[in-house]
């Protein structure tokens, strides 16, 4: 049994994926520690749910290697299984059962005992404020009630590392921040989440770290604030109370976007610390005065389009 090149909740290396002569899968490396959230972002056909669908063993890669909380993908899938949960686009909820009869079809599919599956049920629509609907068919549910449901069902066996693939896709501004605080509950607790989403809003405001998947390659990796450094127009904004220090700046920078009526200049600039302390020195050194200072940087959408070539859209239906 081959063992991981490096600790961490998900770890792979050069994993490859062809359908006929399209690449959707290019040779990809990752490494998820425990305990965070990654999200992997990308267009449309990327490849986001064929990479979550190899690495909980639903499908099988062309080439490379994976490792889940240990475990390698291929050599000893049922430990695999057992240590994963799956939410996928589409909902799993059997809309002829009841939310309870859910919960307990999927402990039952775990091997739980019937008390153990009972008491894991009770928890789940507890925890996801299903008790007053658990006897009620998922069919009159809203779609943030089945999305919850959908979650539910996929920590019955108490998972340590969990797929979401579109967790939130369809649901309205409530139900997704909804989404978003179980999803931080979850990680509190100790578990590892792969999500995968076209919201980038999403991915900033959940994920420690986030990868870019563009023809079957990760154009990037990394945090919000360091993907955010590699888009054009991260600038500095000096704000002054005098046309002369403003001249002053002016000529101490150079290529700047200069707006006399506002008395405000723009620094070019990645957004970190040293590009902020090089502006700070340069000002005190020629002793300019400057009313106001904020740093703007670029939001990830504008990182999406430098790195792809292309915006979002709202959903992905194939791989």
């Amino acid at each position: 049994m081959q063992t991981a090149p490096t600790p961490g909740a998900i770890v792979a290396k050069g994993l490859r994926k062809s359908y006929g002569d399209k690449v959707v899968l290019d040779g990809i490396d990752l490494h998820v520690p425990e305990g965070t959230v990654f999200a992997l972002l990308g267009p449309n056909g990327a490849g986001k749910t064929t990479m979550v669908n190899i690495l909980s063993t639903l499908l099988t890669a062309d080439g490379g290697e994976a490792w889940i909380d240990g475990h390698h993908l291929t050599q000893d899938p049922d430990a695999v299984r057992a240590v994963i949960g799956v939410t996928g686009q589409f909902s799993a909820v059997d809309n002829m059962l009841t939310a309870e009869e859910n919960l307990m079809l999927m402990a039952d599919l775990n091997h739980l005992s019937k008390g153990d599956g009972q008491r894991r049920a009770a928890e789940l629509l507890e925890q996801f404020d299903l008790v007053d609907d658990a006897k009620r068919t998922p069919v009159d549910y809203s779609g943030g009630m089945r999305r919850r449901l959908d979650l539910a069902m996929g920590l019955v066996a108490a998972p340590r590392i969990v797929f979401l693939d579109e967790p939130t896709t369809g649901l309205d501004p409530r139900g997704r921040f909804t989404m978003w605080q179980m999803i931080r509950d979850l990680v509190a607790d100790g578990v590892t989440i792969f999500l995968t989403t076209q919201y980038l809003d999403e991915a900033d405001k959940l994920a420690d770290r986030i990868a870019v998947l563009d023809h079957g390659k990760l154009a990037a990796e990394g945090t919000a604030a360091e993907l955010k450094r590699l888009a054009p127009g991260g600038h500095i904004r000096l704000r002054f109370t005098d046309p002369g220090e403003l001249a002053s700046a002016a000529l101490i920078f150079g290529e700047v976007v200069r707006d006399d009526d506002e008395l405000t200049l723009q620094v070019p600039s990645d957004g970190g610390i040293e590009s902020l302390r090089a502006v700070l020195d340069r000002l005190d050194h020629q002793s300019i005065e400057v009313e106001a200072l904020t740093v703007h940087t670029p939001g990830l959408d504008d990182v999406f389009l430098a790195l792809t070539g292309r915006p979002t859209t709202d959903s992905e239906t194939t791989s």
